[in-house]
């Protein structure tokens, strides 16, 4: 998401890399940026709550605002009941009618959509773009600002944190994913001012997509950080306890028992798998028998935990901003599902992984490639009906494994001074 420039001034990464100019960076994020956006506005541009092709406006938030509904009446015990929700949400905004959600977040939070769930549903999807697209921006500014070497690369940085494809699909979903993205913004900042125990609060934060908290659950238990695993299950527990105290205990029950559930419920859960960029999907959609499928994906999910695992193991040795960022891209390949807009909490790693390579001017890994790849692969998912591969998948991945290779070949990275290495020390 921002520029790396093959100069005398330490402002690339070799030869591999040398066609990663700001200037061309600039316009290739302008240009995607402008027909994303601009096709998407001329979709929504029709009187009523379709659009263009049909589709309910905000499409995905129709299912957090029934949420929120069930919550302003204190119905628990309809959380779990598709058909209730169904009916709910068809006598309630119009052009609901037959639109069905598998729902699959704990009980807490529909009490957070309780709120949003008093006004219109077009009201309440106004207030949703509006608080999701400044808890992007937010954290995108926040995790530039902590990047000295992207700072003179203020115009492409935001151009392509407009352009970004998980961003756009965060809000044409109408998806909660802004919320993981943020807890993952304060974690990075958390573990830099070595706060431990405060680290492990907000990874707590995550049961509400539990599925994104798997990773660093691991890689945390692996290092032996224990402030952080006690953290994060005291935040978890008060998480799921505000439901408790709201509805009682039947719908944490359910909550469990559909998630339990979830892997025969695949083909509801993940209706288009081509918009899913994890190992699960990647192998699913090769394999033509699941046992198969599912023996690959816990095989390369232990070969990505492995290399992440190994990346922390090294402490200071290797830049936290490394760390942090193959964590980020072990969170997407491991999950057991994620969708596009999941995507959006790859952004602190972009900027990281950006400001890490302009500082790192005689690398020659391939690594600014990898990450454009990464950036702008998603895009083509619609190919892989066709194709039966997630290109994206193998960009993560190859990304995943060129810094592992690196920690490994060469220890601190070239180019990183000593005060550095202090700096970003950790006591992880």
């Amino acid at each position: 998401m921002a520029p790396v420039e093959n100069t005398t001034a330490a402002l690339g990464i070799g030869n591999v890399d040398s066609w990663l100019t700001p200037k061309r960076l600039r316009m290739h994020a302008l240009l995607l940026g402008t027909a994303l956006w601009s096709i998407y506005i001329w979709t929504l541009a029709t009187p009523g709550l379709r659009d263009r092709n049909g589709n309910l406006k905000g499409t995905d938030f129709l299912h957090f605002y029934t949420l929120g509904l069930l919550a302003d009446a204190h119905h628990g015990t309809d959380l779990y009941s598709v058909s209730a929700q169904s009916a709910l949400a068809s006598a309630r905004v119009q052009g609901a009618t037959g639109i069905r959600y598998l729902p699959l977040y704990p009980p807490q939070v529909s009490v957070l959509f309780g709120p949003l769930a008093r006004l219109s549903y077009g009201q309440a999807l106004a207030v949703w773009w509006i608080i999701t697209a400044g808890a992007y921006f937010g954290c995108c500014r926040l995790i530039w600002q902590s990047c000295g070497n992207l700072r003179k690369h203020r115009t492409t940085t935001i151009l392509a944190a407009l352009a970004f494809p998980a961003f756009f699909n965060l809000i044409a979903w109408g998806q909660t994913s802004a919320l993981a993205l943020a807890c993952f913004t304060v974690l990075f900042f958390a573990l830099k001012n070595r706060h431990d125990f405060l680290t492990g609060l907000v990874l707590g934060c995550l049961i509400f997509k539990p599925q994104l908290g798997l990773a660093a659950a691991v890689v945390f238990l692996a290092i032996g950080a224990w402030k952080i695993v006690l953290g994060a299950i005291l935040s978890a527990s008060v998480q799921l306890g505000i439901g408790i105290l709201y509805y009682g205990m039947e719908p944490l029950r359910q909550w469990v028992r559909i998630l339990m559930n979830a892997p025969a419920l695949s083909n509801w859960l993940e209706p288009r798998p081509y918009q899913t960029h994890s190992l699960r999907t990647f192998w699913s959609m090769i394999a033509p028998w699941s046992s198969v499928s599912v023996v690959l994906y816990g095989i390369t999910g232990v070969l990505v935990l492995s290399a992440t695992i190994s990346l922390w193991r090294r402490g200071s040795e290797v830049m936290l901003p490394v760390r942090y960022s193959a964590l980020l891209f072990a969170t997407v390949l491991v999950a057991p599902h994620l969708t596009v807009y999941d995507l959006v909490i790859l952004a602190p790693a972009f900027l990281l992984l950006a400001d890490w390579l302009i500082q790192q001017g005689s690398v020659r890994s391939g690594i600014g490639t990898l990450l454009y790849l990464a950036y702008i692969l998603p895009l083509l998912a619609p190919l892989t009906r066709w194709m039966h591969v997630q290109l994206s998948v193998i960009a993560m991945a190859g990304l995943l494994y060129t810094l592992w290779r690196i920690s490994r070949t060469k220890g601190t990275p070239p180019g990183t001074s000593a005060r550095t290495q202090a700096s970003e020390a950790t006591t992880l």
